[in-house]
């Protein structure tokens, strides 16, 4: 396992920040845009995901699906946002994007990929506590996905995230379930059977139910949508958007705007 940087220590500091999870993903930094590596499920998983993404900010803003740059003018933070599979589609759509991970080696492969794809992204090195700390503005949505599962203290997570979305702005969170299904498929298979990641990527007591997203998130001031279900079709080897949140699911979450 790769020895973790001075940055790294200074993020395991932190209530959020599991140093084994940094630790973990930093191990695996190199491998974040091969389509056929320790990733690969994750790319399989991309698509439906921004699409839901996509759409979401889009009626939440009202913007233009046909504009050349619907997000031209939005701030948005990627919070854990490993090697920048999510930022960089997000900044093609004209946000301006702030992203973030606990991983030095994730922020130094995301950054030469963006380079290398000329996209100008600000990507750093930390803590959302840091960000807290220094005085950064609020974004008009924060991404928070597939991280929260990966944190020490979720609640407290979750609440320090919320307190970075504008006022009328959205936080869109992405996880797994807590349920006998998530263990069976995602661990189990996913892990163990089908090889498709690394054995030990998920612990399933970190897996959270939909509730307790929907609790910290509300307490920090956010109006909470019902969770919306993510499921494999195997006969199409693809993701799509379903009536299942016992396994992948995500959760739209908003500001008032008074």
């Amino acid at each position: 396992m790769a020895a973790m940087t001075s940055t790294d220590n200074k993020a395991a500091s932190r209530p959020s920040i599991d140093p084994s999870e940094v630790a973990k993903f930093t191990a695996m930094a190199e491998e974040w845009w091969d389509p056929k590596g320790k990733f690969k499920p994750l790319h399989k998983f991309n698509p439906v995901r921004l699409g839901f993404v996509r759409d979401t900010i889009e009626l939440h803003f009202d913007r233009s699906s046909a504009a050349r740059k619907p997000f031209e003018g939005l701030r948005i933070l990627d919070i854990g946002c490993g090697g920048g599979l999510v930022s960089e589609p997000m900044r093609r759509l004209g946000a301006e994007m702030v992203s973030v991970d606990a991983s030095e080696a994730n922020i130094k492969t995301a950054m030469t990929h963006a380079e290398q794809s000329g996209l100008d992204i600000d990507f750093r090195a930390g803590t959302v506590e840091e960000l807290i700390e220094s005085g950064e503005a609020p974004f008009d949505v924060v991404l928070n996905l597939e991280v929260v599962e990966h944190v020490a203290d979720p609640d407290q997570f979750l609440k320090d995230c919320a307190s970075l979305v504008n006022p009328g702005g959205l936080m869109i969170v992405a996880t797994l379930n807590r349920t006998a299904k998530a263990f069976a498929l995602a661990i189990v298979g996913a892990e163990y059977v089908l090889g498709w990641l690394p054995k030990g990527t998920h612990e399933f007591e970190k897996f959270l139910r939909p509730d307790e997203i929907e609790q910290p998130l509300q307490q920090a001031g956010l109006d909470v949508d019902p969770p919306q279900g993510v499921s494999f079709n195997p006969l199409l080897d693809q993701w799509r958007l379903s009536g299942d949140t016992k396994v992948n699911y995500l959760m739209v979450a908003s500001r008032p705007s008074s």
